[in-house]
């Protein structure tokens, strides 16, 4: 279980102090899939580097599990159990794609073992497995090797920011169908940071952010009604599509 406790961010622009993020509490707990959404510049992607380790909160406290990880690294965090898929996937030219996977299972994949990763988002292993990570690579395909390499890695809590940015409508078709193998087949609790509505629509839980603040927070019954259903709803939910 994940627990942040008074999270706040600040930071200086222009001589002057601005406050991203004011005093969030969230919990994720055990095997729920859990979505962040609110308009954009609202402190989302803030949240999930955050809570990766990528950033430092300049007050409140993260705990994973009951241990303290404010001050803990990205790879103490990763080594905990935390695994972070980024908006913009990094590319490395000369290192393959079961090099990647390899390294995220931290053992000696098979081949076979390698490819069952590359299956489980929807990709034919042979022709994926030995192409280098580059940018021969379309958006969509990038983005589902990032999320193999998650899975190969097995993370007790796995966090996707903004998956859906800069992949085509048919690769986000197919990256819902993977988020829903993964909750239905994998043990470990996902927060993805969205603000489209079908991936809104597969979620456990559903915390809302806007202008740095934690507005909405419940079960997707409870909380999707909240944003959809009345006219300044609408207007809000509008606003977290553009």
């Amino acid at each position: 279980m994940l627990r942040l406790e008074n999270i706040t961010f600040r930071v200086r622009e222009d001589n002057k102090e601005k406050e991203i993020l004011k005093g969030i509490d969230l919990t994720v707990s055990d095997g729920k899939l859990l979505v962040i959404t609110g308009p954009n510049g609202s402190g989302k992607s803030t949240l999930a580097k955050i809570i990766m380790g990528i950033e430092p909160p300049t007050s409140g406290r993260i705990y994973f599990n009951d241990t303290d990880i404010t001050d803990m690294s990205i790879t103490e965090r990763a080594n905990l159990g935390i695994g972070f898929a980024f908006q913009q996937p990094i590319r490395f030219k000369g290192f393959e794609v079961i090099d990647l996977l390899r390294i995220a299972a931290k053992k000696k994949l098979s081949l076979s073992e390698a490819c069952s990763y590359l299956s489980e988002v929807g990709l034919c292993a042979k022709d994926y497995i030995n192409r280098e990570l580059n940018d021969s690579l379309s958006g969509g395909e990038i983005k589902r090797i990032e999320i193999a390499e998650v899975i190969a890695k097995n993370p007790a809590l796995a966090v996707f920011d903004e998956p859906e940015a800069g992949i085509d409508l048919w690769s986000f078709r197919n990256l819902i169908q993977v988020f829903e193998r993964m909750h239905k087949n994998h043990d470990h609790s996902i927060l993805v940071i969205s603000h489209q509505e079908r991936i809104l629509n597969i979620a456990d839980e559903i915390a809302v952010v806007a202008d740095g603040q934690l507005v909405h927070y419940g079960s997707r019954s409870e909380i999707l009604p909240q944003i959809t259903g009345t006219a300044s709803a609408v207007n809000h939910c509008k606003e977290l599509k553009d």
